[in-house]
């Protein structure tokens, strides 16, 4: 069985997962925008669940995409 490399990316607008191959080229990639909150000037806040929620979703898509089996995930 092939294995991959799952990389998760937490950025200040969006969560991306990534899924290498051995080779170390990109196979699967997805990418989902988050709410931001402004509370005051100058301030930004972000909601912790919706990132968790939108990595997993993430997590799930990529690997769903490309029907790679979760035991196939190093």
């Amino acid at each position: 069985m092939e294995e991959y490399i799952l990389a998760l990316d937490q950025g200040t607008t969006s969560c991306r997962t990534l899924i290498f191959d051995k080779k170390g080229s990109i196979v699967s990639s997805a990418q989902k925008e988050f709410t931001q909150y402004f509370p005051k000037s100058g301030w930004v806040e972000h909601d912790a669940l919706e990132i968790w929620e939108a990595q997993a979703e993430m997590m799930k898509e990529a690997v769903a995409s490309k029907a790679i089996s979760p035991e196939a995930i190093a």
